[in-house]
């Protein structure tokens, strides 16, 4: 593996892990008061688009790791939704 596809995965193991302690915060304290909807919203879909450019151009550290905070970023909206 090349050192740029090496950097740019652990780029986004690092961004990635970063949103779990928050996801597991939510969900065992039922609480999300304190997020915001907006900016999580905005983050999701921009989030979104840097999956569908790592796909354009086939760079597997940008479509996984993205695909990835997708995923914890839509929980941690849908956990801001339910217990409101």
């Amino acid at each position: 593996m090349e050192s740029a596809s090496t950097l740019g995965f652990i780029a986004g193991i690092l961004t990635t892990v970063a949103f779990i302690p928050q996801v597991v915060k939510i969900w065992k304290t039922k609480h999300a008061t304190d997020i915001s909807l907006g900016m999580f919203a905005i983050f999701s879909g921009g989030v979104l688009m840097w999956l569908f450019y790592g796909i354009e151009i086939d760079a597997m550290p940008v479509i996984v790791a993205n695909a990835i905070t997708l995923g914890l970023s839509m929980t941690i909206l849908i956990f801001k939704i339910k217990y409101k």
